[in-house]
């Protein structure tokens, strides 16, 4: 029977750093999508492979043209449910990571978005099956699976027992390549330093 073999979306935050150490998958795709904090995001997330000896691809799109908010730096949609929202991310990344896994030969690709996630309707479980059964569906029968949907970050922090060595090089900043400890995705992270006692 041909193994199963995985692939993971390492953005460099916490969330997928943690799924990371859990998975120990074959391979993690970092996206470059025209985010600001790309460049950051792909050298923490590197750091996590080499730590964790994965092997790392980054895949490239400049789509900040489409994008919208903090990530893009730009006006938010009068329909965006937070600051940092750029119409259908996920979505995106889910469709250029299949592209990569189907000529990697993976079976399944794993997310990590988590239960504060759920305000955006592409951080719910209904977002992940529905996406599930339209890339499996089609060819090579991918399977996107994000098994982290009922936990909080902390939670994931101690149910796969991370290392604090890997946590503390975490990028969650949506505005700059260095944490400017004021957007939302920096003052995630400290919330969640805090509630593991990182500090």
């Amino acid at each position: 029977m041909e193994s199963i073999k995985k692939a993971i979306l390492l953005s460099g935050g916490i969330d997928s750093i943690c799924l990371t150490y859990y998975l120990k998958p074959d391979i993690a795709y970092t996206i470059d999508y025209g985010q600001i904090p790309a460049e950051r995001e792909i050298y923490v997330s590197n750091f996590i492979c080499q730590k964790l000896g994965i092997r790392h691809k980054v895949i490239s799109a400049d789509c900040r043209s489409l994008g919208s908010g903090t990530l893009a730096n730009s006006d938010n949609l009068s329909i965006s449910p937070s600051e940092e929202w750029w119409p259908f991310r996920n979505q995106l990344l889910i469709t250029l990571a299949s592209m990569q896994a189907i000529k990697d030969s993976i079976s399944e690709l794993y997310l990590a978005s988590v239960k504060s996630d759920d305000f955006h309707r592409d951080g719910t479980n209904n977002f992940y099956k529905l996406s599930n059964e339209l890339v499996s569906f089609q060819e090579g029968g991918i399977q996107i699976l994000c098994p982290t949907l009922e936990y909080f970050s902390h939670e994931l922090v101690t149910k796969f027992n991370v290392p604090l060595e890997l946590l503390s090089i975490a990028h969650s900043c949506h505005v700059s390549n260095i944490s400017c400890g004021k957007c939302s995705g920096c003052l995630k992270q400290l919330r969640v330093r805090h509630e593991i006692n990182m500090f």
